[in-house]
């Protein structure tokens, strides 16, 4: 399952319960502060996270500012929609 998050607020508990076999959370416009400050709500739980190259530029950061998280362009971003998660759901 593929998860969008574009605002962290009140889906950490959502985002908790979510039970699939893989689990990739994507990190889309103001939700790739989360990834820059190392927040404690991005944890490795059998999840893979994301942010997108694109939307970390627009903030000012680059893909240095980001440690232990996938760094991804739009492209990269298409390319495991449709090859590694079946389902998508944006919260």
């Amino acid at each position: 399952m593929g998860v969008f998050l574009s605002e962290w607020r009140e889906n950490e508990e959502i985002l908790g319960r979510l039970k699939a076999e893989k689990i990739g959370v994507f990190l889309v416009e103001n939700a790739v502060y989360h990834a820059v400050i190392k927040s404690p709500l991005i944890e490795k739980q059998n999840r893979d996270y994301y942010v997108l190259t694109e939307d970390l530029q627009t903030r000012g950061f680059t893909a240095c500012d980001v440690d232990n998280i996938n760094v991804v362009t739009y492209d990269n971003l298409v390319d495991l929609m449709m090859n590694d998660y079946e389902k998508l759901i944006w919260l």
